[in-house]
């Protein structure tokens, strides 16, 4: 089992970081990872994984489902319009639906697998469309009428809907050998038992999901049973983990939706407790993504895969330029975007990868007739779409949007936050040091300190230097001595390095020195285009 974990973590994540450094996305390595390691060649991997292969999925799941959850904002959903609820459900309700009927004509799928694969295949991967999203925003590409963000929250959207009916499909081809239900002289069927069952599920999903959102806030906030964001995160999990389980136990509700409307809710009911709890499920997602991505490679039938090759390129391209861009002309009618901009979503949200690795496997491990089709159509699905979707969306980005201004305050950062300090010899650099070491312990960030002279003494720097020590003993720092004009190395060192914000002191001056002396940390101010933090020389 410790041999079988070591090869999954360190050569998924090493498999992950050379297709990045290949310009792929690391979920595509980290799955080749998977299928080397895997039984059908290298067999590394101990029977007893394999088998824990699904209770594994679980738990992925459930992080997923949570990030979800508290990913939908209401607020911002508000402030995006019906364009961006609409790209929530045309574009992946479209292509799941065509994507069925395809399944139905080349695999021989009845319809309510051909719909469960819909699902799976119609949704949007947070992995790929996330950074993509981001970095076509602190470009300025589409920002002014908020394409990156409309795409970002649409994707959030689509996933929840097709994981709820996902949910819903599943207990229904479960129960299909079930019998119906007889109340005296009324009989049902368990197809007509359907619509009361999916009405019975989605109400107590979201009913559980809120008294769940009540009791963690009960427990972690007004009783504070616990002393620590670890422990936060870890009551949640449990919490989460326990509504996915207990939905195959009893099933009257769906757990699905539960565990996300438990995160919907806390960001309703304690927002700064929804705010830590989404960092601490990022870092889960960290180590789940690679064991998710390494075990469906693992668990890949290849001469399955084989088998489907052909039919199964011929099933993604009809449900993307059919069922995606019918979708996406929907979900743009009557809005102010030009035929450009509504050409972008096709490859702006065509990427796929977390929920097909996270629940293509699932129909396999519960039976159902042709999981190992739906599970080799997922994988080649991810394959395809994943790397096709990164390149596209930044190869088609300057034809097909506008630039405009980019707000750095607006923009998010991708990896470990970087703060720029910069410093003097005077008085006030303890104060910035011990302001940028704060900043970076509270986002598990690193300090890049400066200090601008042309002639720097070396008394100065043994001050500097030991202050740096004491106050930055337990951070990933880095102290840079460079000449030049102040201001202007400032700007030129945070673009450079792409620190997230600049820390400098605001010195005291009075009105009238400031004519004189001038103002170091005004200038930066008003020129930098990284977001500023300012220490006050008064009051720290």
């Amino acid at each position: 089992m410790l041999a079988s974990a070591l090869w999954i973590l360190a050569m998924g994540f090493f498999g992950g970081q050379i297709a990045r450094r290949l310009g792929l996305p690391p979920l595509v390595g980290t799955i080749l990872i998977g299928i080397l390691i895997g039984p059908q060649i290298g067999n590394v991997l101990s029977p007893e994984v394999l088998a824990s292969a699904d209770d594994l999925r679980t738990v992925a799941v459930t992080i997923v489902l949570m990030k979800a959850g508290l990913g939908l904002d209401r607020d911002k959903l508000a402030r995006q319009g019906s364009v961006a609820l609409r790209l929530g459900f045309l574009p992946a309700t479209a292509e799941a639906l065509v994507v069925a009927v395809t399944a139905t004509l080349l695999f021989g799928f009845d319809v309510p697998t051909g719909l469960l694969l819909g699902c799976i295949i119609g949704a949007e991967s947070p992995a790929v469309i996330v950074p993509g999203m981001l970095r076509l925003k602190s470009l300025g590409w589409g920002v002014e009428k908020g394409i990156p963000d409309a795409i970002l929250t649409g994707s959030a959207l689509s996933d929840v809907l097709l994981l709820l009916v996902f949910s819903l499909l599943l207990g229904f081809l479960e129960q299909q050998t079930q019998t119906g239900l007889t109340l005296g002289a009324i009989s049902l069927s368990p197809v007509q038992l359907l619509p009361l069952q999916v009405l019975l599920k989605i109400g107590l999903g979201v009913v559980f999901g809120y008294l769940a959102a009540r009791l963690l806030v009960s427990l972690l906030v007004k009783q504070n049973w616990t002393q620590t964001a670890v422990q936060d995160l870890s009551i949640a999990a449990c919490l989460a983990l326990f509504l996915t389980l207990a939905d195959k136990t009893i099933p009257i509700y769906s757990g699905y939706l539960a565990v996300m409307s438990m995160g919907f809710f806390l960001i309703e009911l304690d927002t700064p407790l929804a705010r830590r709890l989404r960092g601490g499920f990022d870092a889960l997602w960290t180590l789940a993504e690679i064991i998710l991505f390494v075990l469906l490679g693992a668990t890949l039938q290849l001469e399955v895969l084989e088998a489907v090759l052909l039919p199964g390129l011929l099933l993604l391209a009809v449900g993307l330029l059919v069922g995606r861009s019918i979708g996406w002309w929907l979900s743009t009618l009557g809005s102010d975007w030009n035929r450009k901009e509504r050409l972008f979503l096709l490859p702006g949200n065509m990427a796929k990868a977390t929920v097909q690795a996270a629940i293509g496997a699932i129909p396999l491990a519960r039976g159902i007739e042709g999981g190992d089709v739906i599970l080799a159509l997922a994988a080649l699905s991810i394959l395809v779409t994943a790397p096709l979707g990164a390149w596209a969306t930044q190869t088609f980005a300057p034809t097909l949007l506008k630039r405009g201004t980019v707000d750095p305050t607006k923009v998010a950062t991708i990896g470990r936050p970087v703060f720029l300090a910069a410093i003097d010899t005077s008085e006030m650099a303890p104060r910035v040091l011990a302001k940028a070491a704060d900043l970076a312990r509270r986002s598990d960030g690193e300090v890049l300190v400066l200090h601008v002279s042309d002639r720097p003494q070396e008394e100065e720097l043994q001050y500097l230097r030991s202050q740096i020590r004491r106050l930055l003993a337990d951070i990933r720092h880095e102290f840079l001595i460079l000449p030049g004009v102040i201001p202007e190395t400032i700007a030129y060192i945070a673009r450079s390095r792409r620190v997230t914000d600049i820390v400098i002191a605001k010195q005291g001056h009075r009105a009238w020195e400031t004519v004189f002396v001038g103002s170091v940390s005004k200038t930066v101010l008003e020129t930098s285009a990284v977001p500023v933090v300012l220490v006050n020389g008064e009051t720290s």
